[in-house]
């Protein structure tokens, strides 16, 4: 059997290309239409990762400023720094306003995410982890809130209510006790580990700073969170941080984490009960 010449092959291409053109000149057949490669997905890096941070964190404070600001209208009287302060530190108000942050937050995770073109769930790591992992973190937990609560007993310091203190009361007068619950149980640890473990540790771990550092500056940042307490207490929230995001980085879980920063404040939620007498 005769073979075939590359000239003959070359030809036949040509043919080919040039009757598809041809074909696609006719009405009776549809265009050819070249469709681009897709871009890959991509991971916002520190800088990126730090801007858009700032934007989510401005929709957080306006989602639950919004709340406060409704008080504060609905308040007989002059409208002052002083109504402001007052309706800010009710239970009621401060319960609304952290759920109020949650869907602020949310939408305003979903325009970076939606821009890197990589999945909601992949990028802040919504996936489960194994019971060993849980079971290492409610250890870690513990382990660090007692041994804050020895050093704090070692230096003389009595544990105050304080701040949380004052809320609690004002939401059990107000027979806001449950909503309370809710917001600073599952509200606030869905807003605060979306924000700090989830979209700004994805972001700084992959940049120059690897895990450590996205583990270091993210608990920096979620206890700029927290300013309404005292030194004592910052000091306590930001080796808490530590722990969530070693545990973020070991299980590559942000449920994980999520659920060990709700059980925690749950554990505070109810030792204030305890201390102002509420239970």
């Amino acid at each position: 059997m005769a073979g075939t010449s590359p000239a003959t092959t070359r030809a036949d291409t040509d043919y080919t290309i040039e009757s598809q053109l041809m074909d696609s000149l006719s009405p009776a057949s549809p265009p050819i239409t070249i469709t681009p490669a897709e871009r890959p997905p991509r991971v916002w890096k520190f800088w990126g990762t730090a801007l858009w941070g700032f934007f989510i964190f401005a929709a957080m404070f306006v989602g639950q400023l919004a709340v406060v600001a409704w008080f504060v209208l609905r308040q007989h009287g002059p409208i002052d720094i002083a109504a402001a302060i007052h309706v800010l530190g009710g239970g009621l108000t401060i319960s609304l306003s952290v759920i109020t942050g949650l869907p602020a937050v949310l939408a305003a995770l979903w325009l970076p995410i939606h821009l890197s073109r990589t999945s909601f769930a992949d990028y802040l790591a919504l996936r489960w982890t194994s019971w060993t992992n849980l079971l290492i973190g409610i250890v870690a937990m513990v382990v660090v809130v007692m041994g804050w609560d020895l050093v704090s007993r070692l230096t003389g310091r009595e544990v105050q209510p304080g701040f949380m203190g004052d809320v609690v009361q004002s939401a059990v007068a107000d027979g806001a006790l449950w909503l309370l619950v809710l917001a600073f149980c599952v509200a606030a640890p869905i807003t605060e580990e979306f924000f700090a473990r989830g979209f700004l540790y994805r972001g700084w771990s992959e940049s120059a700073l690897g895990p450590l550092g996205a583990i270091l500056l993210s608990s920096a940042v979620w206890t700029m969170l927290h300013l309404q307490y005292d030194w004592f207490f910052l000091g306590e929230v930001f080796s808490i941080g530590l722990v969530l995001g070693y545990l973020r980085y070991r299980s590559q879980s942000i449920w994980l984490t999520i659920l060990l920063h709700g059980l925690n404040n749950l554990a505070a939620l109810v030792q204030t009960l305890l201390l102002t007498g509420q239970s």
